[in-house]
């Protein structure tokens, strides 16, 4: 039987967002170019918040964009079975851009180098920078977060579930053993 840990409830996991909402704005909040990219599928959903959030703090409308990293990933070929694929959905010119890349957990940082490919296909934004709700290391790759809502320390066998009430009707992050 697998065991469950809740590492972030709903609460935790609002005032997560509120401080990374507030990180971003005070790092890149006068920046005009200021745009969030989420990773299908809770990235996107994590986005979408912090958009709101920012949209709120800064006064202003923060372009936000959806990214399906599927096709880029360098295991697709090696899964047993076919990937889901969701869209991408960027409304707005990425040249010049700062972006908020957004993933719910990073982990190997293979996503994460996926999401960059895809993100470059659309043009050479100034930077991107890489915000996730949760950090569990284990990186096969050198990507960091520049903003990191909970670290934790896990092992290989176990996983970290994001859940969002968008998609799974609850919010809380779980850890499985």
């Amino acid at each position: 039987m697998q065991e469950q840990k809740t590492i972030l409830t709903e609460k935790a996991m609002a005032r997560t967002l509120d401080r990374l909402a507030s990180e971003i704005a005070e790092r890149r909040g006068e920046n005009e170019n200021l745009a969030i990219i989420g990773i299908q599928r809770r990235g996107a959903d994590l986005a979408e918040r912090l958009k709101k959030l920012l949209d709120q703090s800064l006064g202003r409308r923060i372009p936000l964009g959806k990214l399906d990293i599927n096709l880029y990933r360098d295991d697709w070929t090696n899964l047993t079975r076919q990937p889901s694929i969701n869209c991408t959905e960027i409304p707005f010119d990425i040249e010049d851009a700062s972006i908020i890349l957004v993933d719910d957990v990073l982990f190997s940082g293979r996503t994460v180098r996926a999401a960059l490919e895809a993100v470059l296909d659309f043009g050479r934004p100034r930077r991107v920078e890489l915000l996730v709700l949760v950090d569990r290391g284990h990186r096969e790759l050198p990507i960091r977060a520049d903003y990191v809502g909970k670290k934790i320390d896990t092992q290989d066998n176990q996983h970290v579930n994001v859940l969002v009430r968008e998609r799974d009707g609850d919010d809380r992050v779980v850890l499985v053993s």
